[in-house]
């Protein structure tokens, strides 16, 4: 494969993804408040999340083989298009007055199963665009863009929640598809090509994809310990609206979450502006460690100083994880089957999510039930228990000698 540089046509790439990631969080932190001040319930809020997250899991591998058989940008757009379809759905049903919890979590359900093609076809594409040296800058970007969902879009969604209701943010998160998938077709002529092995079968597809994360020890004890730890973390992404919620008003929530959320924002900067040169397995250590006991400071005490402060650290932490993840992963993986390798590694490594998802709330509501407590409290300490076990994670990680040996690298790029 060619080995040249595309950077500033995914520049205008990453420019559609991170228009897209503010729609989606507008609409996130919309109909978590929405059902929140509805239903009063954690875990109902868990439940809107869990039928979002669950159709990208489970439907990850098979958009990923899908990603290395066909047309990578006509996949991203489809998926962006199309995911509109569950919007429009919340949105009818709440024009007409029949928008309960399970008309919502069927239009996000919709939504998820469309959009379950972006996120292995996106990272492929990437890997596509790019040389090996700009592979930690661009996950800086990436991260950066990832973080607009949680610093532009909660301080934008907060205050339109003051002269407006959810349906606003909605609307504005359908009009972000245009643009981005604007910006997707104009890089389709520009990308690298990879040889597409389109006689091969999907089971075979599926086989050559597994094969690609298992042939070193150290990317299947990357992917088991990611695992375990997207449970802890999932605590912290699904609790913190119910915990602040709780004593706090929908406005503060959104400015607690974007000064939170700042904190991606200044690493992503500087990573995106240097990138990561060596030690990617010790930092992602490190920042894991440090992400746990942040976790255990966000929920110590109901203030909602001292919740920003170990918030906007957090979040600090987080792109040094998420980067040296990625970049772990690209070095190691023939691009030819990126495609498929990430959907395997997203289905794998985000399993602990679904936990997370499905009990996290649960754990709250009972906690607050049968300690005579506001669940808030329920969820915070939740979120400190999660904290503590992610930092235990963290340092065990750091031990095994096969994750580190993957900073060599070998997938012939």
């Amino acid at each position: 494969m060619e080995n040249r540089s595309n950077y500033r046509k995914f520049l205008l790439l990453w420019s559609g993804e991170f228009v897209s990631s503010i729609g989606s969080g507008l609409t996130s932190f919309g109909l978590s408040v929405y059902i929140f001040q509805k239903t009063g319930s954690a875990a109902d809020m868990a439940l809107v999340a869990l039928l979002g997250f669950l159709p990208v899991l489970l439907l990850g591998p098979l958009a990923g083989v899908l990603a290395d058989r066909y047309d990578r940008c006509r996949l991203m757009i489809v998926g962006d298009g199309m995911s509109a379809i569950g919007l429009v759905y919340i949105l009818a049903c709440m024009f007409t007055g029949k928008d309960g919890v399970f008309q919502i979590c069927t239009g996000v359900f919709i939504s998820a199963v469309f959009s379950s093609l972006l996120e292995p076809t996106y990272r492929a594409l990437v890997t596509d665009m790019l040389t090996k040296d700009e592979y930690s800058k661009a996950g800086g970007m990436m991260s950066i863009a990832g973080s607009a969902r949680y610093l532009i879009s909660p301080l934008i969604a907060g205050l339109l929640l003051t002269i407006s209701d959810v349906k606003l943010l909605i609307i504005i998160d359908i009009c972000t598809f245009a643009l981005t998938i604007v910006c997707i077709a104009s890089v389709r002529n520009s990308r690298m090509i990879c040889k597409k092995s389109e006689n091969e079968s999907f089971m075979n597809s599926f086989k050559e994809g597994f094969k690609a994360i298992t042939e070193k020890r150290g990317m299947i004890v990357l992917i088991v310990v990611s695992s375990v730890m997207t449970c802890f973390m999932g605590a912290i992404q699904i609790l913190v609206e119910p915990m602040i919620l709780d004593f706090q008003t929908s406005k503060v929530l959104g400015i607690a979450e974007t000064v939170c959320a700042s904190g991606m924002l200044v690493s992503s900067i500087i990573i995106g502006a240097v990138g990561l040169k060596k030690n990617f397995a010790r930092i992602l250590s490190f920042s894991l460690m440090l992400c746990g006991l942040c976790m255990i400071g966000f929920g110590f005490k109901e203030d909602i100083y001292v919740i920003c402060i170990f918030g906007f650290m957090f979040f600090f932490m987080l792109p040094f994880a998420n980067n040296c993840l990625d970049y772990l992963t690209r070095i190691n993986i023939d691009p030819s089957k990126q495609g498929r390798a990430w959907g395997l590694i997203s289905f794998l490594s985000q399993l602990g999510y679904v936990f997370a998802y499905a009990f996290a709330g649960i754990l709250a509501d009972s906690i607050a039930s049968a300690g005579n407590i506001g669940v808030g409290r329920g969820a915070a300490i939740v979120i400190m228990i999660s904290g503590a076990l992610l930092a235990l994670s963290a340092i065990m990680l750091s031990r095994f000698k096969s994750v580190r040996e993957l900073e060599k690298g070998e997938n012939n790029v």
